[in-house]
């Protein structure tokens, strides 16, 4: 290959967005930031209107730049694709059933009623009707791309994003198709093609549902008794391409196909394995897009038209904030949820970019109005994350947790160090018997959901020996550390146990080698739950296939012993430790 080759502009191009991924997710996962602003920034730095219009003066920019965006586009679609997909996976097509009164309920009206109020002020404006409609429901659009990996699908904030954002994925076709009817030089049969595009589109929606019941088990299966990787991998890849095409094919969003080979797969056993093999891929593929949106800022442009651009940003963040809400309450949601979805959803997406290309093509809208509306949408995009973090703020404002009554001053207590999973499973068993607790974390959304179960948790940072005397822990009954990071769990127990001799430790370890060193570190229980587990699991099932309850306690006793050598040797205690089952005491 000749030198000139490896200096192409493709493969320029995919080193510095490689370059830029291996750069952003560590720097600004260390500083708590998600990566989305990172991309972005990067796209702003290496796009056209960056570093890129300096490449004719400085040559040497040309190897950190992007030379094609455009050429990045596809690779941008093909990353929501794969987002769409995930998303599938993580449902099912009962779960997506129980969420339709959100969807063609709440999804509809944010949708409809968004895209004619702001279409009916940009009319007041001056703008004609046809192109007022065709920009009012694109900014109603959110962006699914950047929203749902920030809120997730399963908490009550994510389960009212997810439904507005399926109802909107599933409306992306009919209103291009209805823009394109509405534009001057439309004739009839731009409605008869939705027609059309509707009955294909449902024929090979079902005719996906049936043939993928019954052929992705069995694809996967063939695939799973290869053991290789890189087959299961292909499949995968192979079913949500060939999805994403059939709808295509048939005038649907390529998204659509994509999500309804997630929910296919997630009814087979093998959702979770496809899960773990794509989710390198999906999140290269965002960090694509998000690099697009980037490159398509013009801080030029931008800074020439502040005034007008920023009242314009603040105008759709505030009405789309103040719309979402409003309807959430109306249909019951909580005050904290209502305001916490409206502020994240308030930002335009990246399909109002594809609108807006489409009513542009149809001529309902000026390209200069494309053009600022599309700077408008990729500031929005922008300061979506910051957006999240301003709801979880506003949301805690609006509707505190509730403060439960403290114990009597000075009354001894167990403190409970980490309010997740198991430090509430530990919180309900100290209720069940009247024994008084408080729970402490870092983790301030952590310490808001215990609390508002009812919990009492406090913030705080266990590591400062200040955070436990603030909560008596001279007095204390007991500490539990349920952390599941071993290192800063085995300081701590060391710290506690040099400062407090007689202190009851009840440590949480991962395994026996991180039990051994919590003894040594100065725990009075180290409990290696992988251990208890696997025990339980041993009895449960030798009960089960008919062995005799006595042979099973013996030979769980026996098992018991050898662990509890293990540890005493690995810990170089002077004594046995204690090791509990839920059936044998030991």
């Amino acid at each position: 290959m000749a030198s000139g080759d490896l200096a192409s502009p493709a493969i320029s191009d995919a080193l510095v967005i490689l370059g830029a991924a291996g750069l952003v997710i560590p720097v600004f996962t260390r500083f708590r930031i998600t990566p989305v602003i990172g991309f972005i920034l990067i796209g702003i730095l290496v796009g056209p209107y960056g570093l890129g219009q300096l490449v004719y003066e400085r040559p040497l920019l040309e190897h950190i730049t992007i030379s094609d965006p455009e050429a990045l586009e596809p690779f941008a679609e093909f990353g929501i694709i794969l987002l769409l997909f995930a998303i599938g996976l993580e449902l099912s097509f009962n779960r997506l059933w129980q969420l339709r009164r959100l969807v063609f309920g709440l999804g509809a009206m944010e949708l409809m009623i968004g895209g004619l109020c702001l279409a009916a002020v940009l009319a007041m404006m001056g703008q004609y009707w046809t192109g007022a409609l065709a920009l009012g429901f694109a900014l109603a659009f959110s962006s699914t791309a950047i929203v749902l990996p920030i809120s997730g699908s399963t908490s009550p904030v994510g389960r009212a994003a997810l439904s507005m954002l399926l109802f909107e994925d599933i409306m992306i076709v009919p209103i291009i198709f209805i823009l394109g009817a509405m534009a001057p030089n439309a004739q009839a049969e731009g409605w008869s093609g939705l027609l059309d595009t509707l009955w294909q589109g449902a024929l090979v929606i079902a005719v996906m549902m049936i043939a993928g019941r019954i052929a992705l088990p069995r694809l996967f299966a063939q695939a799973a008794r290869t053991k290789s990787p890189e087959l299961f991998l292909a499949a995968a890849l192979l079913v949500v391409i060939g999805a994403s095409l059939a709808t295509a094919a048939v005038g649907l969003s390529p998204i659509v196909g994509a999500l309804i080979a997630g929910l296919l797969i997630a009814e087979t056993e093998y959702h979770g394995e496809v899960e773990s093999i794509m989710e390198p891929f999906k999140g290269l593929a965002l960090g694509i897009f998000l690099i697009t949106v980037g490159m398509s800022i013009d801080l030029r442009t931008i800074w020439d038209n502040l005034g007008t651009i920023a009242v314009a940003v603040l105008g759709v963040l505030v009405f789309k904030a103040l719309l979402t809400g409003t309807l959430l309450r109306l249909m019951g949601a909580r005050r904290s949820t209502a305001a916490e979805t409206g502020i994240l959803m308030a930002s335009p997406s990246e399909t109002t970019l594809i609108v807006l290309a489409a009513a542009s093509s149809a001529m309902l809208i000026q390209p200069g109005t494309a053009q600022f509306w599309q700077i408008v949408t990729a500031i929005g995009l922008t300061f979506t994350p910051l957006l999240a973090r301003l709801g979880r703020v506003v949301g805690r404002r609006v509707e505190p947790a509730p403060e439960l009554p403290e114990e009597d001053e000075g009354e001894p207590r167990v403190i409970i160090i980490g309010a997740g999973r198991v430090g509430r499973l530990i919180a309900q068993m100290l209720d069940e018997h009247d024994k008084p607790y408080v729970a402490i974390d870092s983790d301030a959304d952590m310490i808001e959901s215990a609390k508002r179960k009812g919990y009492r948790a406090v913030f705080g940072d266990a590591a400062r020996g200040d955070a436990l005397q603030h909560l008596g822990i001279e007095d204390a009954l007991a500490v539990v550390l349920t952390m599941d990071e071993p290192i800063l769990a085995q300081r701590l127990v060391a710290k506690l146990r040099a400062s407090y001799p007689d202190l009851l430790i009840v440590a949480r370890a991962r395994d026996i080698a991180h039990a051994s060193a919590l003894y040594r570190a100065g725990a009075s229980h180290a409990v290696p739950e992988t251990l208890e587990a696997t025990l339980q699991l041993s009895e449960a099932v030798l009960v089960d296939i008919g062995v005799a309850m006595g042979p099973v306690i013996a030979s769980i006793h026996e098992k018991r012993d050898e662990f509890r050598a293990r540890i005493e040797e690995e810990g170089a205690l002077a004594y046995k430790p204690k090791l509990r089952s839920g059936t044998v005491d030991g």
